[in-house]
Parts: C-alpha cells; structure tokens; sequence
C-alpha cells in the first residue's frame, strides 16, 4: 500500500502523467473543432499535432527535477539529456517521416487512381510536430511541473 502513495505523492511522475493527459486533451478538443470529430483513439494514442505531449511530458520532468532534486542532482541532468533527444526527434526525424509519408500517400492515390485500394494502406501522416508545436508543448510542460511542485507539500 506505502507503494502507491508514494507514486501519487511523486511529484516528477505527477507533472509528467498530468502533462501528458492535459496536452493530449488540448488535442482531442482542438482536433473536434478543427475537423468534428471526438476521437478517443487520437487522445490515447496520437502522435503529432498541437501541442506537442512530448515535448509537454519531457519538460515536466525536466521542470519538476530541477524543482525537487536541484540543478546539481544526477535526475536533472539526464531529464536536460531525454528532453533533447525527445523534442529534437519531434521536430526532425518524425516531422520529415510525415512529410514523406504525405508524399508516398500522393503517389500511391495517382498510381491506383480508378483501381480498387485498400483505404487502410494509406501511411500514417501526422508523426512528428513544428517547432512552434514543440514549443508550445514545452511551455505547457513547464508550466505543469512548476504548478504540481507548487501546489502540493
């Protein structure tokens, strides 16, 4: 039982669980405005779009470590390391993957172009995010892990 009270008093896995689920709901509700449609599936598992979980996620960890353990603690440093490799990943290597797929999603449409296919072929095109959708994520984040801190003992 002491187990899962300290997981619910951890303040790193706090800001971190609350970062993600706020980011993903932001895109849940912006994704129904901008296209009609409520999709729990995007809010469990999408990837892409405003804000960036990812970025919002690995910031809340950075911003909660530097807040618990100081900027000397060993936590610190590698939350500074996983935030930049995550969010330099979001931005460069899944952003150019979607628009690839977009690209191979054309060629394929033109290429069967009054022939039966398969709808579900189609490659997923919205993987990786825009520096300003990193960004945002970010400052979501950050803002996340210093209320949590903040707010509880």
């Amino acid at each position: 039982m002491q187990i899962i009270i300290d997981i619910f008093q951890n303040k790193c896995l706090l800001s971190v669980a609350i970062a993600w689920l706020t980011a993903q709901l932001i895109k849940v509700f912006t994704g129904y405005f901008r296209e009609e449609e409520f999709s729990v599936r995007k809010f469990l598992s999408g990837t892409g779009g405003m804000p960036s979980s990812h970025s919002a996620t690995v910031v809340a960890l950075l911003t909660s470590s530097v807040m618990v353990y100081g900027f000397r603690g060993y936590e610190t440093a590698a939350s500074v390391l996983l935030a930049t490799i995550v969010m330099s990943d979001a931005m460069g290597v899944r952003y150019e993957t979607g628009k690839q797929a977009k690209v191979i999603n054309k060629l394929v449409e033109e290429l069967f172009s009054g022939k039966a296919k398969d709808p579900q072929a189609n490659l997923k095109e919205l993987i990786g995010h825009t520096p300003f959708q990193v960004f945002v994520g970010a400052l979501l984040g950050l803002l996340v892990g210093i209320l949590v801190c903040s707010l509880l003992p």
